[in-house]
């Protein structure tokens, strides 16, 4: 069993990695328990650095986004699940399934780490929501996970957003610029690069992260 001292250093190194990705001072608060004032004087001693704006409150902007916006949210929501299937943390799970959005795509990234972290609440029922109202579906057509509200039923060869954004590629300017073609990344040594690093800096770490 990992000391308090030990779960402390892992919940300072998640903030450390929250923080590098952008993440507000009440993100990194819900995500590792670690108090804002404290994060604040520890990874934002200047004030101008600290992240502005307002983070979502709910998962309605996810509804109502553009196909592009809808799909890069997936890849998150769906490496997200995947990861937490086999066993690591929420936060754990966010960080890798954000680093994995970021590989996938080009900067400026359009979903932020604050987003990615909404969107994940909402498919696990933790951080900012009581249940999940967001679930992970499989496509009959081309096997792409992607995310829909809770309950949502799938008619058999309904197009999802993969398979949309694949027919319009070739005739839409703003998907070709928004998923250039690059050499394929072997995404699995990535995460387990990502997660060795993770594990290297808390070796006692067998529980969850707090407040998961």
């Amino acid at each position: 069993m990992s000391t308090r001292g030990d779960r402390h250093l892992w919940a300072i190194q998640l903030a450390k990695h929250l923080a590098a990705l952008g993440a507000r001072l009440k993100t990194i608060h819900l995500i590792t328990g670690i108090q804002p004032r404290q994060v604040q004087s520890l990874f934002f001693p200047d004030a101008r650095s600290i992240p502005r704006g307002r983070a979502p409150d709910s998962a309605e902007w996810y509804h109502g986004a553009n196909l592009i916006l809808r799909t890069d949210a997936c890849i998150i929501g769906a490496k997200y699940k995947q990861l937490r299937n086999q066993g690591l943390t929420a936060g754990e799970s966010l960080i890798l399934a954000y680093r994995s959005y970021q590989a996938a795509t080009l900067p400026p990234y359009r979903i932020s780490l604050d987003r990615a972290f909404n969107l994940v609440s909402y498919i696990d029922g933790i951080w900012l929501a009581r249940e999940p109202t967001l679930s992970i579906l499989t496509c009959s057509a081309c096997n792409c996970e992607f995310i829909a509200a809770v309950g949502t039923v799938t008619p058999p060869g309904e197009a999802c957003l993969f398979c949309k954004l694949v027919e319009r590629f070739h005739v839409d300017h703003r998907i070709q610029a928004s998923y250039p073609v690059h050499p394929v990344i072997d995404m699995a040594e990535h995460q387990l690069g990502m997660l060795a690093l993770l594990h290297k800096l808390n070796p006692g770490a067998e529980g969850n992260t707090p407040n998961e």
